[in-house]
């Protein structure tokens, strides 16, 4: 389970650069870009606040849990006036 998004693009970053199955420590920068079509290969599961429209942290989420679902549960957040951004509440995706 990834708590944050930074964390998905670092474990999904060093599963890229690893041999099948095998991560190591490692250091240094990434530019890595999750988007719908993404294979995920070692995140399961994400807990992450409710993101801006039309930025890409919610273009990752949407990768993770699929379009459709991610506008689903904004549309209810928004209905039950749950708080965005930052400061916001979060979501737990599996």
């Amino acid at each position: 389970m990834a708590v944050g998004t930074t964390v998905v693009r670092t474990l999904e970053s060093a599963a890229l650069a690893a041999s099948v199955g095998q991560i190591r420590p490692h250091s240094g920068t990434t530019e890595i870009f999750i988007s719908p079509g993404f294979e995920f290969r070692l995140v399961g599961a994400l807990l992450t606040n409710f993101h801006l429209p039309q930025s890409s942290l919610l273009m990752l989420v949407s990768a993770f849990a699929g379009r459709e679902r991610v506008l689903a549960a904004y549309e209810y957040a928004v209905r039950q006036k749950y708080r965005f951004f930052s400061y916001g509440d979060c979501m737990f995706i599996a």
